[in-house]
């Protein structure tokens, strides 16, 4: 259904919490179209997030070990994408140090601050 969600079973190590939530978000926004979170639709995408989560956790737990490790190797594992993400919580941390020193900026109209 979703070319995003790679296969977790098998991993070695197995895998983390961080990559079966991260899998989880992933299926529910691809199920329900949500890809921005409001007030309104929150709390239930959360919920469904956790017993996806949990969903994965049991399934994971109850399978036999695979005789082979998965083709495709999680995102979170890959080097590419944990430089984006140490990038983008730099760059949220020196824009909550502008405004922590009243250094003034812009925003663009979805929060986030030009580079």
């Amino acid at each position: 259904m979703c070319r995003n969600i790679t296969t977790l079973r098998g991993l070695e190590p197995a895998a983390s919490p961080e990559e079966i939530e991260a899998a989880a978000r992933q299926y529910v926004r691809k199920v329900t179209g949500v890809q921005q979170l409001t007030d309104r639709t929150r709390d239930v995408f959360e919920d469904a997030v956790a017993q996806v989560a949990a969903a994965t956790v049991a399934v994971l737990a109850g399978l036999p070990e695979r005789r082979t490790p998965p083709a495709t190797v999680p995102p979170l594992r890959r080097a590419e994408v944990q430089e984006r993400i140490a990038a983008r919580i730099a760059a949220r941390e020196e824009h909550e140090r502008m405004h922590e020193q009243g250094v003034v900026h812009v925003h663009h109209d979805d929060g986030t601050v030009p580079v």
